[in-house]
């Protein structure tokens, strides 16, 4: 029987396969008492248990391929810290001593307590961080009842395979790279989960939330999954089963005349000039910036330096990976946001996470709060200036006391270098991210303040909505497409254009080829997106005329009826294609 289910999409392509399943059968805790002069063997075999588990975890790192992504190695660093936290590690053994429970039981009540601790938390992305806790904890307690997880590295199959999941965990990643696997489908995660973020730099196709797929899939069904609607066909008859065959050449075909357009000048119809430009985190992603054709970095996410470590990073540390990218993009633009921890990133030395950490000490916030390692960084990005065309990118920004402290913490950085006699570029340009409301709807002042713009509108569409996009439950009520969200970027474009600075979009929608021409309508000339997504937009610029996509931006930009909005975006994009 043919049905099909729907879910999230987070990595695009299609695939056409067989189901390969996986146990989603949860650990049964025995539950039983002690008597007292047993439970320091017990206390042991808890010990003991950690400890294996650790040394499984490690195993499953060193066999990280050398060309993996860099975010096998993070996502297993970040399990390990878990591992390690005194609330998995320690907390059950106290529980052991004062109930004389058995080490099972022991730590199951203690990750009962901190799902229920991570469900209060309203961040959806941080919440989802309860999956790590658990598939951590699942980890030792089946090593505590003797079997180990593990899935096969020398699976040998015939023909693609789909892997079916209740939930993978990043360790389970690791094996993507060993066991070949045409796509992924699971029941759990969203579109920013570890998972979901592997699978893309993966380029693997992949649904994710479709909640019953592991019961109703059966191995060795047939399986089209598209990642890019977030649909998984469950046994098409043949005449879907053709019709996806076309998709699936047809998508590999205009993958590869995309790679035609990387030297391609970037410039609309009209002759104007389109910088394209990359959002990267390590040194890493720079072979595919250059790959994509990128006219430089339009986001370094320096927080990625200071996540999986239980200490801080140096200032030589933070000198030598900035001044590395700056030299591998040999004179080309590379823009680093200062620290933007908090909300969907938290590192173990950080503070205390907030009710509502989306909104609490984040970002610019938390280096103003934090001078010494505030200082620390501006002084490494300075010091790095030197070895090309470097730019500071503010984060979060959102009233002008905070510009004017985050200005005079530049100047003291700068004022520290000249006494300790080390150079810098002493016209390095300060830029804001307009994506709280309330920067948009000042961006005037901070355009008249500031050497640069740059709309993340991830979080700004966030702000503006009060909605989630990570959180499945409200995903369809994101809409980069609002009235509101388009009137909030079409101002700070507007305040840019009128103060002479230049303004990029460094957010999902720069990626999304389909809103490429609104963009350039309501008059943005900056994108910068994941490397990945680069070629696709470019070939929206060569196929766009302003003069067109200008009028009918302003249309779409007052219309407030949204049953209109879908219409007017599609005719925008066929105009001339």
């Amino acid at each position: 029987m043919s049905f099909s289910l729907h879910g999230i999409g987070v990595s695009g392509g299609i695939a056409i396969g067989y189901a390969h399943l996986t146990s989603n059968a949860r650990v049964e805790v025995p539950q039983y008492m002690l008597d007292h002069k047993y439970l320091d063997e017990e206390l042991a075999r808890f010990d003991e248990a950690i400890l294996s588990t650790r040394l499984e975890l490690e195993v499953l790192r060193s066999h990280i391929p050398l060309n993996a992504p860099a975010e096998l190695s993070a996502f297993l660093d970040m399990h390990l810290m878990f591992l390690g936290d005194s609330m998995i590690a320690e907390e059950p053994k106290r529980l052991i001593r004062e109930t004389q429970c058995n080490a099972e039981w022991a730590l199951a009540q203690q990750m009962d307590a901190l799902v229920a601790r991570f469900e209060e938390i309203d961040d959806a992305y941080l919440r989802s961080r309860q999956e790590d806790v658990v598939q951590v904890v699942e980890r030792v307690l089946k090593a505590l009842l003797g079997h180990p997880s593990h899935l096969p590295l020398d699976v040998d199959f015939d023909g693609e395979r789909i892997l079916v999941a209740h939930e993978l965990s990043p360790a389970d990643m690791v094996l993507f790279k060993n066991v070949h696997f045409a796509a992924f489908v699971t029941d759990l995660g969203g579109s920013t989960s570890h998972t979901a973020i592997l699978a893309r730099s993966m380029a693997m196709p992949s649904v994710m939330a479709l909640h019953t797929a592991r019961n109703l899939i059966r191995d060795h069904d047939l399986l089209i999954v598209d990642g890019r609607e977030g649909v998984v066909i469950v046994n098409p008859d043949e005449a879907v089963l053709a019709e996806y065959r076309l998709r699936q050449n047809q998508w590999r075909i205009d993958t590869d005349k995309l790679k035609r357009l990387k030297t391609s000048k970037s410039a609309t119809l009209d002759g104007t000039a389109i910088e394209l430009l990359a959002n990267i985190e390590l040194i890493g992603d720079v072979d595919a910036l250059k790959a994509a054709g990128a006219q430089g970095v339009g986001l370094f996410r320096s927080e990625f330096l200071f996540l999986n470590r239980d200490d801080l990073p140096t200032e030589e540390e933070q000198y030598a990976s900035y001044k590395s990218v700056a030299e591998a993009l040999d004179g080309k633009p590379v823009t680093i946001r200062t620290l933007d921890l908090g909300a969907d990133k938290q590192a173990p030395w950080g503070h205390t996470v907030a009710d509502n950490p989306a909104l609490g000490l984040r970002a610019i916030r938390l280096c103003l709060a934090e001078p010494g390692l505030f200082l620390t960084q501006l002084r490494a990005i300075l010091r790095a200036s030197q070895h090309g065309r470097m730019r500071i990118l503010i984060p979060m920004l959102a009233n002008f006391i905070e510009l004017r402290q985050t200005l005079q913490r530049i100047d003291e950085a700068k004022a520290s270098l000249r006494k300790d006699g080390l150079k810098f570029d002493e016209g390095i340009q300060v830029g804001g991210m307009i994506e709280v409301p309330a920067a948009a709807l000042s961006a005037s002042f901070f355009a008249e303040q500031l050497d640069f713009l740059s709309i993340g509108t991830n979080d700004l569409i966030q702000y503006t909505l009060a909605i989630d996009r990570a959180d499945d439950s409200v995903a369809h009520l994101y809409d980069p497409l609002h009235p509101a969200v388009l009137g909030l970027i079409h101002t700070t474009i507007r305040a840019g254009v009128k103060a002479g600075k230049p303004v990029s979009v460094c957010g999902e929608m720069a990626g999304d080829p389909m809103l490429t021409r609104l963009l350039l309508g309501l008059g943005l000339r900056s994108f910068s997106m994941h490397p990945a997504s680069l070629l696709q937009v470019k070939q929206q610029v060569l196929k766009s005329h302003l003069e067109t996509l200008t009028p009918a931006a302003q249309k779409l930009l007052k219309n407030i009826d949204p049953d209109k909005t879908a219409t007017l975006l599609d005719r925008m994009n066929k105009a001339g294609a």
